[in-house]
């Protein structure tokens, strides 16, 4: 049973960085879309960015030009890196895969996402 672990949270200062890692221990990540999702207290939770098995990415608005999502060389895990991070961006981040074979992402929509990891939590704030 493939599991999701999140990790690379933490507090950091508006302006700063972090790197979130998807990391599923000894399977292939590569064979399945893999998004990032986020859910601020008192929020709905929205979709962030998504990386297909193509290898082709999305991302959302607000984090356009500051995000960006990729592959770790050995293939079982899936990085965010976060830039110019804002207030706004504390949440606690999920990662989540389409858990079909050479799935693609549908925008940064939920849709088709059936495995999640439990989250990490991101706070900016100075």
């Amino acid at each position: 049973q493939l599991q999701l672990v999140e990790s690379g949270g933490g507090l950091v200062q508006p302006g700063g960085s972090l790197r979130l890692s998807c990391a599923a221990s000894g399977f292939r990540l590569d064979y399945y879309a893999i998004g990032w999702f986020r859910q601020a207290p008192g929020k709905e939770r929205e979709g962030v960015s998504c990386i297909s098995s193509s290898g082709g990415t999305n991302y959302a608005d607000s984090v356009k030009d500051r995000f960006t999502i990729s592959r770790g060389n050995a293939k079982d895990t899936v990085y965010l890196q976060m830039n110019s991070l804002k207030p706004e961006d504390t949440a606690v981040y999920y990662c989540a895969a389409d858990m079909y074979y050479g799935s693609y992402c549908r925008g940064v929509g939920a849709y088709g996402m059936d495995n999640w990891g439990k989250g990490t939590l991101v706070t900016v704030s100075s």
